[in-house]
């Protein structure tokens, strides 16, 4: 707790002018030209991560209800033509059952590319992170006088280098937020509705 006290206490001390060399300027941020970020625990850590991340979820929620919806439907429809068999023709059964198993592909179909929609969203919202947050990271980059951010997943051995994965999700939830709230995972993978509504 007293670590994240002087850290924030540092950051209120960020220069506002004057006429202080830039070079003795306090900065908050540790000088370092190399700098280590963990891309995960930032995207878990911040506000709009988080919020990325739940959107996500939520939509595999419902589109996991959604499927378990349409199986207990085509349970109780194959069900009634089952017991519907010894009272119709093989004509009349047979073209029954062709619809059916027209309605049991289409359905597989659908449930199939709103997967592959969730997919996609779940690949591309690091993506959208990264992109909505590259303005801090590169403030960061400047005020530490780094040259590059590393990931830290890609680094075996570290010495003399900053992670600097705290104060980057501290600084994005302070500038950012919880994000746009519109973009890839706002307008969700909406499952069709079942048949007959």
């Amino acid at each position: 707790m007293w670590r994240s006290l002087a850290l924030a206490g540092l950051l209120l001390a960020l220069p506002v002018g004057g006429g202080v060399p830039v070079a003795a300027q306090p900065t908050g941020v540790v000088q370092s030209d190399i700098l280590v970020l963990d891309p995960e625990r930032l995207m878990n850590g911040t506000l709009y991560g988080q919020r990325l991340l739940a959107s996500i979820q939520s939509e595999r929620d419902r589109l996991v209800a959604h499927n378990r919806s349409v199986e207990a439907e085509l349970e109780r429809e194959e069900k009634s033509l089952t017991e519907r068999r010894p009272k119709l023709s093989a004509a009349e059964f047979r073209d029954l059952a062709d619809t059916f198993d027209r309605k049991v592909q289409q359905l597989r179909q659908d449930s199939e590319r709103m997967s592959r929609d969730l997919e996609r969203q779940r690949e591309i919202a690091p993506v959208q992170f990264m992109r909505m947050i590259e303005p801090v990271l590169v403030d960061i980059l400047s005020d530490s006088g780094g040259v590059v951010i590393m990931d830290v997943r890609a680094v075996l051995l570290r010495s003399g280098v900053a992670d600097i994965t705290d104060l980057a999700i501290e600084r994005v939830n302070a500038q950012i937020g919880e994000g746009p709230q519109n973009g890839p995972t706002r307008n969700g993978v909406m499952p069709p509705k079942p048949a007959g509504d």
